[in-house]
């Protein structure tokens, strides 16, 4: 039978590979787009897989600092998901007002 503690390794290495599986996932969605709108939403999920990580790293080694940088990482990662998402809006607004203005579209 298998112990506790060995069941928590285990169960924690698997985790860990499972994460790293589907980070590898995601940077292939983030290299191949096809628009910004994807990537943006690839990088999104990145830092949740990070942040993700770094919780389950903290679970297997018993190291509390981990989840200190992960709540800092999570907050920097939702900041720079909201301007990237207003800046993608912003763009696509002015090339939507650029090509109604286009007197070829007429």
């Amino acid at each position: 039978m298998i112990s506790a503690d060995n069941f928590i390794n285990l169960a924690g290495l698997v985790s860990l590979t499972m994460l790293l599986v589907g980070m590898l996932l995601v940077l292939w969605r983030l290299a191949r787009g096809p628009t910004a709108a994807d990537r943006v939403i690839a990088l999104d999920l990145l830092s949740m897989l990070v942040v993700a990580f770094l919780v389950t790293v903290s679970i297997h080694t018993l190291e509390t600092s981990y989840l200190d940088v992960a709540i800092a990482y999570a907050c920097i990662a939702f900041l720079g998901t909201v301007a990237l998402a207003r800046y993608i809006s912003r763009t696509s607004r002015r090339q939507s007002e650029q090509k109604q203005g286009d007197p070829r579209n007429g």
